[in-house]
């Protein structure tokens, strides 16, 4: 990749990571933002994940501005939000709140919002959002202690991974899948191929 087509990703999510890998692109620095993200009064999960994405990006690329090596590099943050109607879900990190998590979603429908923000190397500043419903089956008592056991909710947004176990208990998805995951491909590769970065370059080369 030529100096030109630096790119950095505001994030240090295993997850996003292995997303923009299945489509080619290997950032040339993961840094996460370190940002407040608790909503505002009466701010709707949409709302939410716009602001948050908006927010990361600004923040890596004013850090980087003096960075003789990534100073213009493309930067991508985003901000993926579970909600239940205007309830917006944490990210479980005790038992206590992956329960109470699934036992909302169960025999549900529920939205995940991802809002996307693209800075360019010249500062041009481009935003996203991308919504995707998901339903869950009505959990059994044995469904949910086993998961809850399993401890992949752990740091998960609702309290589940789509790409893990919690695959199972979806009946329905309307939207991106890759949004569940942590982040949107289609419209994460056309902001950045809008903006000039060669995006499938190198997919020959790679034999993806």
């Amino acid at each position: 990749m030529s100096d030109q087509h630096k790119f950095v990703l505001a994030s240090g999510s295993p997850r996003r990571l292995a997303l923009l890998s299945q489509i080619g692109i290997e950032p040339d620095r993961l840094l996460p933002a370190d940002v407040d993200e608790t909503p505002l009064r009466a701010e709707h999960p949409r709302s939410l994940a716009r602001r948050l994405s908006r927010q990361k990006a600004e923040k890596i690329a004013e850090e980087l501005k003096s960075d003789p090596e990534l100073g213009e590099a493309y930067i991508v943050a985003a901000d993926t939000v579970v909600a239940v109607g205007r309830r917006v879900l944490p990210k479980a990190e005790i038992l206590d709140d992956a329960a109470a998590c699934l036992r909302l979603l169960s025999g549900r429908s529920h939205r995940v919002y991802t809002g996307l923000c693209l800075i360019t190397p010249k500062g041009k500043l481009r935003q996203d959002l991308i919504e995707t419903r998901v339903r869950f089956k009505r959990l059994s008592r044995e469904e949910l202690e086993n998961y809850l056991a399993s401890g992949e909710w752990r740091g998960k947004a609702g309290g589940y991974a789509i790409q893990g176990l919690a695959g199972g208990f979806v009946v329905k998805l309307v939207g991106s899948y890759s949004n569940v995951v942590g982040l949107p491909l289609y419209e994460t590769a056309s902001l950045l191929h809008g903006e000039g970065y060669p995006v499938y370059a190198n997919w020959q080369a790679s034999g993806h």
